[in-house]
């Protein structure tokens, strides 16, 4: 492997300097946060494609043995790598997309009506090169791992190379910035249920509790629009970031398929053994009177069902985790804690434990994925409730974005607030976790709330735009 420290620039911009080389890979903590958002990480021109579909895996569209989990912990074992404890956490790896729909290869469950066999669950790049950045100490760096090359010649070479690529477009001035081209109009964003039938989805799930089916479900609407002409997905991203800035943030090209996340929510991460999860359970919208914002947050820390909703997830949480961790190893060093967003406020928990010997990050995926606090409790119950109920493939929703690195570390969010870009539409998700407490109409406003952030990346420039 080899690294070079190189001059910092916004990692918005480095990520556009890059995207003419194919299959831009942008970790965006465009929210910074000394713990949470410190690092962002740019990656293009992957070494290999890996993708699973209904029939398994593959690499460059060849067919893998074994399950599709398994043959990824295969491919990642090909390219070893040590990690440089001097540079940010992720050092080479697979980036990219694990749908929500993948967990039809982890659990017997009802395909949906537009579950498409041939459509690709899981998309990671496969990269050698990395733009790492450094975000509270403003430093950036360049690290190349040599991969897929064998030899240890052929390997230093291909990284010295692959260095020399980046840092001369890096280095270059950026001509005609996407930000300042004229964004287009003309969305006609559509729900696929109206209010009624979102309330009365909602009561059906109320009706499952009672009966003792499960202790909760989370159920959404989704929108979507057509593109108008001359759209293109990274500007809205550049876009979102702004009027939604968030720790685990993502744009991803994945070639017939892009996708923008401004997600406040981490799946997993997986550091050596240290395993932490930090599932969302409990939202409040903002006001612009500070009193009045302090209020709701303070409502939010007090409300029963909120709490009670994190805590249960906290419980699911806690024992997918213990599939793969040692003994008595699980804690939760927070419990619903508040956190605040651009929007929104959360109750925030967090889940730890110490990842068992001979297990690694894709155990850790077959054993919590999808996340807790996008399904419900009992998890493979409420998702069958949730196809019934929502009738349509979530896609990227509700799935996870982020890293597997070839060292063995992993950093996911989960897939909320994030826009999914495909044959000429846009698609956004929002919903809630519903309990026996919930109120069907409350429940309806709080999708629009969540998603008003995304949706006002797409409205008419602002004067800020226009600068």
């Amino acid at each position: 492997m080899q690294s070079r420290e190189i001059p910092f620039q916004p990692p918005e911009v480095a990520a556009e300097k890059l995207r003419p080389l194919g299959s831009l890979a942008f970790l965006d903590s465009a929210m910074q946060h000394e713990a949470l958002g410190r690092y962002s990480y740019v990656a293009a021109a992957p070494f290999a494609i890996f993708t699973v579909d209904a029939k398994g895996a593959m690499l460059d569209g060849e067919r893998l043995p074994g399950p599709p989990l398994q043959a990824l912990k295969a491919v990642l074992a090909r390219h070893p790598t040590a990690t440089m404890p001097q540079l940010p956490p992720f050092q080479g790896g697979a980036m990219g997309m694990i749908a929500y729909d993948f967990a039809h290869h982890l659990e017997r469950l009802t395909k949906p009506a537009d579950f498409d066999p041939g459509k690709p669950t899981i998309r990671l790049g496969l990269y050698d090169a990395v733009v790492a950045f450094d975000l509270v100490e403003r430093r950036a760096f360049l690290v190349s791992t040599g991969h897929p090359e064998r030899g240890e010649a052929a390997r230093a070479a291909r990284a010295a190379h692959r260095l020399e690529l980046f840092e001369e477009r890096l280095s270059a001035p950026l001509e005609s910035p996407v930000a300042e081209a004229p964004f287009p109009r003309g969305f006609d964003w559509r729900s696929n249920v109206f209010a009624p039938q979102y309330r009365a989805g909602i009561e059906r799930v109320r009706e499952y509790i009672l009966d003792g089916d499960i202790f909760q479900a989370n159920i959404a609407q989704t929108f979507r629009s057509k593109l108008p002409e001359g759209f293109d997905p990274f500007a809205l991203y550049l876009r979102l970031r702004r009027t939604n800035a968030a720790p685990f943030g993502a744009f991803f090209d994945l070639g017939d398929l892009q996708v923008a996340s401004s997600s406040p929510e981490r799946f997993l991460s997986l550091s050596g053994d240290r395993v932490e999860a930090r599932p969302i359970k409990g939202t409040a919208k903002r006001s612009d009177d500070r009193a009045e914002d302090e209020r709701l947050s303070a409502e939010l820390l007090a409300s029963e069902k909120d709490r009670a909703e994190n805590v249960m997830i906290v419980d699911l949480l806690r024992n997918d985790i213990a599939r793969v961790c040692e003994a008595d190893s699980v804690e939760v060093p927070v419990l619903c804690g508040l956190e605040s967003y651009a929007a929104v406020h959360h109750l925030v928990s967090v889940v730890t434990g110490k990842l068992a010997g001979g297990r690694d990050a894709t155990d850790l995926i077959a054993a919590a994925f999808p996340g807790g606090s996008i399904t419900g409790a009992p998890k493979i119950r409420a998702m069958e409730i949730i196809t019934e109920i929502e009738k349509t493939a979530r896609g990227a929703y509700c799935g996870s974005l982020g890293y597997l690195g070839f060292d063995g570390s992993m950093d996911l969010n989960i897939a909320i607030r994030t826009v999914s870009f495909e044959k000429g539409e846009a698609k956004l998700a929002a919903g809630g976790g519903i309990t026996v407490l919930s109120d069907p109409s409350a429940e309806y406003e709080e999708t629009f709330t969540k998603a008003t952030r995304v949706f006002a990346a797409f409205e008419a420039a602002s004067k800020e735009d226009r600068r």
